[in-house]
This record gives structure tokens, C-alpha cells and sequence, in this order.
């Protein structure tokens, strides 16, 4: 059964805007108080946050859909629906978040670190707050904005400080769990490692990470074995350390072949490993055969430039002079490192010639593209002629009928707005963005003009005839 995954797709889905609310407020004797319909509310975001106490993606492998909840409408008397709530998705330390085609969009290094994968929607305004000296009572309001969906991959990149390297068997595992406290499963046969193991080493007054990558063998950058799926764990490593079976039972190896290949996967895989720090570290010299070997190899290691450390997991020979070199090299990484600064709001300022939209003509149709008037156009109820009508004026202030206009575009020609397999495809006529002689005096409610019915003018005339008589009677109690 799988423990340990990875990498993984996730498809996340933010939560919708609730609809604004197209309400007007009654009470006795005053059947038309004005709007008072509420806004909607927002839709809830996918969060990832990275959590200290998750080490794997396998939750997100078994159940790869996740969405927030949806903003609820808003509602008569100017009631604001309630905002969706925000899923938070706890993620390990060194997440790299890419979209499907390997564009980075985040990665998420060190406890609490967020990143939002996906924006809930806006919620649409109420006919309250539409109301204004022009628009005295609209008789519309605006729909809640689909919340972002989006299709992303998560890759975990162990934050290790030291990444041990080698052939299966050649002794990664032991080593971690005498320099450390982790107890990886340890046997005597290849691929016994199957996931990275993660120990922390305390020598002196350096406290510093390591890891074992697992089942790097000839072939493993182009996807041979396991070492394709976890030389990704060796990219964030201050320090590589190549582990050398001096013992190895196999007639066709050698210590310094061992290394060649190994050095040859490093580069081939790439991930900027070329000026990692590197030592040697010749394992198994309790066995009689593995000393021999290795003060023999070791002149040759020394010549090509490595620090080669003889050391034996079992009786624990040159395992501190190996702790202590780890964690002096480990400090100067640590130093030479540029501080880390606090977080930074980089603003990029809109340019002064930028419209905000393109319009294009594809040959069939012009296509308006724009953050703005894609947004206006799904949150238009199309069956009210009213908020047509507003969005119309929107998209005329906007500037877009002068930008048509200007493409070539004629009365009668085809206008699309939004994405190809979404967009809203009407008739353009110009009158129509400008909107106003169309409609006459849109957004204003002419049921406060027209004439009131009978009943509702005698029950004005007898409410008018009692406040008199209140009013005579008091200032006459004696009916003189």
C-alpha cells in the first residue's frame, strides 16, 4: 500500500459569489420604499499553507478534487449573504506548486507559508447599493462571480541540508540512523529505502537536516528504478555526500566506478546540483575486505579533490569526525547565504496607455478580452433588460465602443466577450453601448411615477382625513 507520495495533480475549485439581491423595501402606507436588497456574498479561496507535521502528498493522491464553499445570496432588507469559507489545504515543507505545463507558481519553504490556488468569487452587488442619484430604485442586481478553477501540480522537494547518495545497499540507511535519530528500515537486499528518510543531527552547536535518497542507480536520470522520482529530494541540499560500499558483493562494481555513475546521473538530472559541496564517505570498514579498499581508493578520491571520511555504521568508527565536517560546511552554507528578508508587496502599476481589454477581429468576430469586461458580463442576468442595459453603460465608459470602432467593427457585426468556450456573442449596434437613448432614463423604477391605484388613494385620503381630526382635537379639546 502506497505511504509516501510526491507529486501530485490536484484540481481545486474556489468557491462562486452569491447573487446580489434585487429587493425593494414596503412598509404600511409606503408600498415603494426604495431598494433594499443586499450584496452576496464572497466565495471561499483554496489555500495551501505548508504544515510542520505533514510529510507526504498522500491525501491529495486519493482524493485529488478539493472546493470551497459558495458566498450565499444576499436578501431583502439590505442582508448581506455570508462569505463561503476558505479550505485550507496543509501541505509539506519544500512544496513547489506548478501549473499543468510546469510553469512554477509558488514554492512553499518554512512553517506557515501560504499560497492561495485558487480565488474565490466576487459576490454581486444588491440593488441597494446600485441606487444612486440617477439610478434611484434599480430593478436589478448583479450575479456572484464563479469562483477560479484550476488544474495544479504538487512536487515535494525534501528541506534537507544534507542529501546522502549512493547505490541501493550501500549502507544510506544505517548511516542515518546512527548519525540521527530516525529509524528507516534497514536489509541486506537492493531497494530496502523506498521513500526518503529525513533525520535531524545535533554535532557541537549546529543543529542540521539529512537525508537519504533513495535508489539512484545507472540510468535513474532518464527514469530507470526510483532514482528519477527522487532526485528532486537533492536539489534544495547544501551538501551532497556520496556513499561508497567498500564491501559490495558484486564483481562488476568498484567504489570509483560507483562514483563516476553516480556523479554522471547528478548531471544529467541538472537541478543546479554542479556547486554542491561534496564529500566522500567510504562505508563498511568494519568488514575486513572494506578497509583494505579503502586505503587503497582513498589517495586516489584525495587526488581528484573529494574529503573522503572512513566510517563504519556498525561500530560507529569516524562517525563524529563526519558529523562535525557536515556541520561546518552546513554553517558556511548558512552564512554565505543572504539574509532573509521580511515579506515585500510588489506592486506593478497599470500602464498609462493600457485600456485594460483588446478587441480582435479573428476573422468571424471581434473579440473583446479583458479582466473587467469578462468579469461584467458573467455577473449580467441577460433576462433583465435593465442590467443589460448597465452593462452596456459599463462597457461604454469602459471605452470599448471606441475601441470596436476603431478595429473596423459595423452595426450588425458579431461581438464576443470572454474566453472561446465561454464568451457572450451578440449583435453589436453602437446606440446599444451607448446605451442611454435606448432605455431612456435606465435604472429608475417608474412605478413611482405612474398613476396609484383607488384603493391605495383612499386609504392616503382617510389616513390624511384621521391625522386632521387628531390634530383638530387636540389643539380644540371642548370642539369650540
Amino acid at each position: 500500500m502506497t505511504t509516501f507520495v510526491d507529486r501530485v495533480e490536484l484540481h481545486v475549485a474556489a468557491g462562486n459569489g452569491g447573487h446580489g439581491c434585487a429587493s425593494v423595501h414596503r412598509e404600511k402606507f409606503k408600498p415603494l420604499g426604495g431598494p433594499d436588497g443586499g450584496n452576496g456574498g464572497r466565495g471561499g479561496d483554496v489555500i495551501l499553507v505548508v504544515d510542520q507535521d505533514v510529510t507526504t502528498l498522500l491525501d491529495y493522491h486519493h482524493s485529488p478534487h478539493r472546493k470551497a464553499t459558495n458566498g450565499k445570496p444576499g436578501e431583502g432588507g439590505n442582508r448581506s449573504g455570508k462569505d463561503g469559507v476558505d479550505l485550507v489545504l496543509p501541505v509539506p515543507d519544500g512544496t513547489v506548486v506548478q501549473d499543468r505545463h510546469g510553469n512554477v507558481l509558488a514554492d512553499l519553504v518554512g512553517q506557515g507559508t501560504q499560497y492561495i490556488a485558487g480565488q474565490g468569487g466576487r459576490g454581486g452587488l444588491g440593488n441597494a447599493a446600485l441606487a444612486s442619484a440617477r439610478r434611484k430604485a434599480p430593478g436589478f442586481a448583479l450575479l456572484g462571480v464563479p469562483g477560479q478553477a484550476r488544474d495544479i501540480v504538487l512536487e515535494l522537494k525534501t528541506v534537507a541540508d544534507v542529501a546522502l547518495v549512493g547505490y541501493p545497499s550501500a549502507g544510506k540507511s544505517s548511516l542515518i540512523s546512527v548519525l540521527s535519530a530516525a529509524k528507516p528500515k534497514i536489509a541486506d537486499y537492493p531497494f530496502t529505502t523506498l521513500v526518503p528518510n529525513l533525520g535531524v543531527v545535533h554535532a557541537g552547536s549546529t543543529v542540521y537536516t539529512i537525508a537519504d535518497v533513495p535508489g539512484l542507480i545507472p540510468g535513474a536520470s532518464q527514469g530507470r528504478g526510483l532514482g528519477l522520482e527522487f532526485l528532486r529530494h537533492v536539489e534544495r541540499c547544501s551538501v551532497l555526500v556520496h556513499v561508497l560500499d567498500t564491501a559490495t558483493l558484486e564483481s562488476d562494481r568498484d567504489p570509483v566506478t560507483d562514483l563516476d555513475v553516480i556523479e554522471a546521473e547528478l548531471r544529467a538530472y541538472g537541478g543546479g546540483l554542479e556547486d554542491r559541496p561534496r564529500l566522500v564517505v567510504l562505508n563498511k570498514i568494519d568488514v575486513p575486505d572494506g578497509q583494505d579498499l579503502a586505503e587503497m581508493i582513498r589517495p586516489e578520491l584525495e587526488a581528484r579533490g573529494y574529503q573522503v571520511f572512513e566510517v563504519s555504521a556498525v561500530s560507529h568508527a569516524g562517525l563524529k569526525e563526519l558529523s562535525f565536517a557536515l556541520a561546518g560546511i552546513v554553517a558556511e552554507t548558512r552564512a554565505a547565504r543572504p539574509a532573509e528578508e521580511s515579506t515585500r508587496v510588489v506592486i506593478r502599476p497599470q500602464a498609462v496607455d493600457d485600456a485594460g481589454f483588446t478587441v480582435e477581429y479573428d476573422g468571424e468576430l471581434y473579440r473583446v478580452r479583458g479582466e473587467k469586461p469578462e468579469r461584467w458580463v458573467r455577473q449580467t442576468d441577460f433576462t433583465n433588460d435593465e442590467a443589460v442595459g448597465y452593462l452596456a453603460d459599463r462597457l461604454n465608459r469602459l471605452g470599448v465602443e471606441d475601441e470596436l470602432v476603431k478595429a473596423g467593427a459595423k452595426a450588425g457585426d458579431g461581438v464576443a466577450i470572454g474566453p472561446e468556450d465561454e464568451a457572450v456573442v451578440f449583435d453589436w449596434e453602437p446606440s446599444l453601448a451607448a446605451g442611454a437613448e435606448m432605455l431612456g432614463r435606465r435604472g429608475e423604477d417608474h412605478r413611482f411615477d405612474a398613476p396609484r391605484p383607488a384603493a391605495s388613494r383612499r386609504r392616503d385620503r382617510q389616513a390624511e382625513h384621521d391625522e386632521a381630526a387628531e390634530a383638530y382635537d387636540e389643539f380644540h379639546p371642548f370642539g369650540g
